[in-house]
């Protein structure tokens, strides 16, 4: 998305040196028939009101594409509400010159092909390691650990989370510098066979903290949850956006029945494979399946709403640093997480202390050190 911004508003620019009418770019927000109107809402936020007329050049250009001339002829009927759209005003008045449309289901279509590619031939983990042009990172598995090494190259694009961030595509351009060790990377790349290394074409990174906590509030209204923090009790208020996505936990049996470490590494999930909870079966040693990781099983995890939230339960929450610290915008949060935060435990062997290995000095830590725990887990949210 934020490509097609870009794009679009460069376009505006070339316009703008050439031709004495207001451009803008925005998002088809609504439509008044009767006047031959439709509602804009600008990507600076404000709503513009825009008349076609019969001189109105409509045309439609796919999603990335870069070359006007490729944009096709369409009528301003075929638009819909969450098209994007860069929109040319006639001179002091409000009838549309030209609109070029990127339609809102092409750019689902694509976005979700991208998805697929990333799932496909990226992967994601903690950097625990950087050298030269090869950044290690490590992820878990419900049967451990596992490392691979990652090789960038001067083609290699990087981008990293802004604080305050939630959106994948609003990422800004870096490069390997700005790499440090605990960061939480994803690439997408040319995988070697062996599945522990990779030439990356793309690399998105940042710096995250997770916290777990009992729900002691919803306020659909505000579209936030108050939530007391597991291991320090500290109330926390965390926001959702339309961008922020909410997962539920599976309904699978709580791991062993002798609480934290009681179960080695390596056994069995217990109610079935993976994949009878939606979790996927990856390629592991010959003759036996890999277990999932856990950005694997995320992406598997069925979306919930915030309607499903009630107190009492727990939630797990990733989010970027902000700049208030009992305030989080939720990048991935995960409902009845009661399982989760036990295989974290379990995990980390309980050092942390407390029920749920969180006592000391709880989940708000940021995702790195000893990778124990829930960050440990690669729990973030650099999620394409």
């Amino acid at each position: 998305m934020r490509l097609i911004a870009v794009f679009l508003a460069s376009v505006v620019m070339l316009q703008a040196q050439s031709q004495p009418q207001k451009s803008f770019v925005g998002t088809v927000a609504g439509f008044r028939p009767e006047k031959a109107e439709i509602e804009i809402e600008t990507d600076s936020g404000d709503l513009v009101v825009g008349r076609i007329t019969g001189d109105t050049i409509s045309q439609q250009i796919a999603p990335g594409e870069r070359d006007l001339k490729k944009a096709t002829p369409i009528k301003a009927g075929d638009l819909s509400r969450g098209d994007r759209v860069l929109v040319t005003l006639e001179t002091g008045a409000t009838d549309i010159r030209r609109i070029v449309v990127m339609s809102v289901t092409d750019i689902a279509r694509r976005d979700e092909a991208d998805r697929a590619d990333w799932q496909k031939r990226g992967v994601a983990g903690i950097v625990s390691a950087k050298s030269g042009k090869q950044v290690i990172v490590k992820n878990t598995t419900m049967g451990g650990s596992a490392e691979t090494a990652i090789t960038v190259s001067d083609q290699t694009t990087f981008k990293r989370y802004a604080p305050d961030s939630v959106k994948f595509s609003d990422a800004k351009s870096s490069g390997l510098a700005e790499i440090s060790i605990g960061d939480q990377l994803r690439a997408r790349g040319q995988k070697v066979e062996d599945g522990h290394s990779m030439s990356a074409q793309e690399v998105v990174f940042g710096s995250f903290v997770v916290k777990a906590g009992t729900i002691t509030a919803v306020d659909l209204q505000a579209n936030e949850v108050t939530i007391k923090e597991l291991g320090t009790n500290k109330q926390l208020t965390v926001k959702f956006t339309g961008d922020s996505q909410l997962k539920q936990m599976p309904g699978m049996p709580m791991l062993g029945a002798s609480g934290p470490g009681g179960m080695p590494a390596g056994s069995p999930l217990p109610g079935g494979p993976p994949e009878s909870a939606g979790m996927p079966r990856g390629g592991g040693r010959a003759g036996a399946p890999a277990a999932p990781d856990f950005n694997q099983m995320l992406d598997h995890m069925p979306p919930a709403t915030l309607e499903q939230m009630t107190p009492g339960s727990t939630i797990v929450v990733s989010s970027t640093k902000g700049s208030k610290s009992d305030q989080l915008t939720a990048i991935v949060a995960i409902a009845n997480a009661e399982m989760l935060i036990q295989m974290a435990s379990m995990r980390n062997g309980g050092r942390d202390g407390g029920p749920y290995g969180m006592g000391n000095p709880g989940m708000g830590a940021p995702m790195g050190g000893d990778l124990g725990g829930l960050a440990g887990l690669g729990f973030g949210g650099i999620i394409p």
